[in-house]
């Protein structure tokens, strides 16, 4: 069995050779991934620094080694009313969806690792990233009707983009992406939801739903209230989710049917600088254990931290280690 055929198995609700591991983790060379995640070009431009591709400026973070931020100093949007004036899209016909394609696979071997598209943009995200955190909750309550035009705008084009793009890559996995939680709860209501976002997730993944395409939701933050919501645009994994959910009643209650990806915790000692390395090695331990039965379970591990934290490398490295000499043969000796 291949990296990528073993990959696939659990997203069918199968039982898998060896654990697999998820598209984010920092791979060591001694290990072929089953899956990589691609996002097309423009949704990277200036996300770790600079201006971003729909003019949100961002800025290094120093905590987490250098990955960006919206620049909240420099609002894009400071009144949803003015969004047609400065929200604005080119022509779709000005990007060559193949060359892209062409460029961002010609390095991967599709028979041993399967490809996830990476949508990387998220209908409440980008509002927060045009307006701010405040501003842009604020206009969802009291503007809806304005905020509903501005996503539609964004979906005619964000729809047509993905839908050319899912054919010209022809992926394994299409992933999208909303931030809609916090560590205590949603940022929004269900029906809030259902109202202004959920039509759009839906929209983003008609395509892919029409071809059979699995899709994978990345969503952070304490937001299992949702899970009922996603199975309507048919995703059937979860990343990545944390343990301020319920993710042991999550899995019995769901089983193969949504896939948990990570499931991992903020107070896990690898996230933190004075890490015991005996610590890291079993909380990896513990997630296996507890995740892995049945099946259901892609296995992710890695830490960020601050620019020149020589640790960061070394807590990544035992939690691969780890997940080397306990996670791969799992399933052969259970």
């Amino acid at each position: 069995m291949t990296p990528k055929e073993n990959y696939l198995t659990v997203l069918k609700g199968g039982i898998p050779e060896w654990l697999p591991i998820d598209t984010y983790t920092f791979y060591p060379p001694w290990f072929t991934p089953g899956i990589i995640c691609i996002r097309p070009y423009i949704f990277n431009i200036g996300r770790m620094g600079g201006t971003d591709f729909f003019g949100v400026k961002f800025i290094p973070t120093e905590s987490t080694g250098g990955q960006g931020m919206p620049d909240h100093s420099q609002i894009l949007l400071k009144d949803i009313h003015d969004w047609p004036e400065v929200i604005k899209l080119p022509d779709i016909n000005d990007f060559d969806f193949e060359e892209m394609a062409r460029k961002d696979l010609e390095r991967i071997d599709r028979t041993q690792t399967a490809v996830e598209l990476g949508t990387h943009v998220g209908y409440f995200q980008l509002l927060m990233e045009f307006m701010g955190m405040t501003e842009g909750l604020i206009a969802m309550y009291e503007e809806p009707e304005e905020v509903y035009n501005l996503m539609e705008y964004l979906a005619d084009w964000l729809d047509e983009f993905f839908k050319r793009s899912i054919d010209a890559y022809k992926p394994d996995v299409f992933a999208i992406t909303d931030d809609i939680a916090s560590s205590q709860s949603t940022f929004m209501s269900k029906q809030v939801y259902r109202e202004l976002i959920k039509p759009f997730h839906i929209r983003m993944c008609e395509h892919a739903n029409q071809l059979g395409i699995p899709v994978d939701m990345h969503c952070c933050g304490h937001c299992e209230d949702f899970i009922e919501e996603w199975f309507d645009f048919h995703v059937i994994m979860w990343n990545c989710c944390q343990w301020m959910n319920d993710l042991e009643g999550i899995k019995k209650k769901y089983g193969s049917r949504l896939i948990l990806n990570r499931c991992n915790n903020l107070d896990d000692p690898q996230n933190f600088s004075d890490a015991k390395e005996e610590d890291v090695r079993a909380c990896i331990r513990k997630y296996i254990d507890t995740f892995a039965p049945g099946g259901g379970y892609i296995f992710g591990a890695y830490v960020f931290g601050p620019t020149g934290d020589e640790t960061v490398a070394k807590r990544n490295m035992w939690m691969m280690d780890e997940y080397k000499k306990y996670g791969i043969p799992w399933y052969k000796e259970h």
